[in-house]
Formats: C-alpha cells, structure tokens, sequence
C-alpha cells in the first residue's frame, strides 16, 4: 500500500495477500462495529428516539378496522370475517432488530412494521420487537400468549392453536430462525418466517429452516461488503415450504437511509438499504397481513 508523500514501499510478492487479508480483516471489523455506534449516535439524539413498545392492553370490544383496504390490497379482517376477535385468535407477530439496536428504535423498519401493525389490528395482532440479542425473552413472551388459561403449562390444544410468524433483519433475521428451532423443540408451530439480509450469529444455523414452520421466504442483496444469506432451505420439504429467495439490487435505484451515520452508509450501505426498501416491506407486510386475515376466518 503507498505511503504518504511520493515514497513507495516495495512489497515482495508473498506479503501482497498477507495484506490484503489485514485490510479486508478491518473493513470487516468496522462493519461489525457499524451497529453499535449507530445505536450510540441515536442514544445522543433524543429526537431520534421513541417509547418502547408496551404488550397490547386494548379492551376486549369489537374489532372495527379502518374504512379502506389494507396496504395488501387485501379487505380489512372485519369485513371479511364479520365477528369479534377473541384473545386466542390473535396473530402473534415477533419482530427481531440487527446489529446491537434496541427493539423500541423507529428509525428501523422493523420497529415501524410492528407498530402500525399493532395500530391497525389492536385486537386482532400482538406484535412485539425483540432486540436479537434477548431471544430469551421473545420465547417467554410467545409461551405466556398461548399460555389461555393460565395455568403454567401449554396443553396440546393451546400449541396446535398457536399463530406465529417472525421476522427480522441482519443478525435479527438470524435470530428469527433461532426461535423457530426454539418452538420447533416444544412442538409448537409457526406460520411463517421472514428473512431480511440474513447474516448468520455465532452457534446459530439460518440456513435451514425447521419443520414446525409452515412457510418461509428470504430477502437478501449481495452487493455490499456486509451481505446476506443467499439460500434458505426446508429440512423437511414436505412440512415447510419456502415461499423464495428473492434478491434486491441498489445500484441504480438506491435507497434512503436517512438517519444513518456516514460510516455506516460507507460500509455497509446495501446492508442498510435493504432494511429501508420500502417494496421489501410492503411484501413482508402484505404477506403478515394475509395471515391476519386466515387466522379470523378461522
């Protein structure tokens, strides 16, 4: 590599790769750190920041969905179905955040689906966002849902009648398969689950997708140097089905990343894009609401 000023460093050629390695180790090194520090400059900015989402706490009245169709395309759950929701038919929606980013930060999309998504269905939707580091705490939070009656335990019916999907960006997307395997070990199933630019966490496999899910899809983009899983496959096919792997490209149509720090847009800017692609997440929002709609037909 140069160094300052006209001198050049004559490098033999064994010690070019040796290089090379070093450099791409730091890049990787920034990238990784990209997050925190982005978690960090949001804290700085109060502005930025918004109150933390609370469980639902709606009164148990008639759903009255608002007077026009949903994003989908699709009719509101009410007119579809015509009766009240009851708790045990609400769908459970968990949301995982990337990086080290908290699960009440609205600049990220995945904050924001959960939060209209808890305003449109207030009682037809218990949705929640999970930093993807408190795994723990989104499985004891979907166990005391189905938990109806209260009792401490999940009998069989609670778990045949539970309604999940999970969704999640980067490391969060990572953890989302990480709670399916969870679920799949209890014999509880989930609908479906929602990859955005997977980027696999230590001990953990997003490849392969258990079988107590019943479908599955994955966004990724392979263009940056923090890029996503490209494959997701059913280990049981007869049981899961994967709804697609479908790749974004921003080269020619890049995407807004208001909010981000300049290093974060410098190294892992498609990374970020992806998780901003508004016809990414009117795709994952169409497809949650779908499921809204089955789970009041039951």
């Amino acid at each position: 590599m140069p160094s300052p000023g006209n001198t050049v460093e004559v490098v033999s050629e064994p010690a070019v790769p040796t290089r090379i390695v070093r450099i791409k180790s730091l890049l990787l090194d920034v990238c990784c750190t990209a997050s925190s520090i982005l978690t960090l400059s949001l804290a700085l900015h109060p502005e930025m920041q918004a109150k933390p989402l609370q469980a639902d706490c709606c009164p148990q009245e008639a759903y009255r969905a608002p007077e026009r169709v949903n994003s989908a395309g699709l009719p509101n759950p009410s007119e579809a179905a015509g009766t009240a929701v009851r708790t045990n038919q609400r769908l459970i929606v968990i949301g995982f955040m990337g990086g080290r980013i908290k699960g009440d930060n609205f600049v990220h999309s995945e904050a924001r689906l959960a939060k209209q998504l808890r305003q449109q269905y207030p009682l037809a939707v218990h949705a929640a966002v999970f930093a993807n580091h408190d795994g723990h705490l989104a499985l004891r939070t979907v166990l005391q849902l189905l938990d109806s009656n209260r009792d401490g335990r999940l009998s069989e019916e609670e778990k045949d009648a539970a309604r999940i999907v999970i969704y999640g960006h980067s490391w969060g997307a990572s953890e989302t398969i990480a709670l399916a395997r969870q679920l799949n070990e209890l014999s509880i199933p989930v609908l479906l689950t929602i990859q955005v630019d997977s980027v696999q966490k230590a001990h953990q496999e997003d490849g392969f997708i258990p079988p107590n899910v019943g479908e599955a899809i994955n966004f990724y983009q392979s263009e940056g140097l923090l890029h996503g899983r490209r494959l997701i496959t059913a280990m049981d096919p007869k049981k899961t089905t994967i709804l697609g792997n479908y790749e974004s490209t921003y080269k020619r149509n890049p995407v807004s990343c208001a909010g981000y720090p300049w290093y974060a847009r410098a190294f892992m800017k498609p990374h970020i894009e992806i998780e901003n692609d508004p016809s990414v997440w009117n795709k994952i929002e169409a497809l949650i609401q779908t499921k809204v709609l089955e789970s009041q037909l039951l």
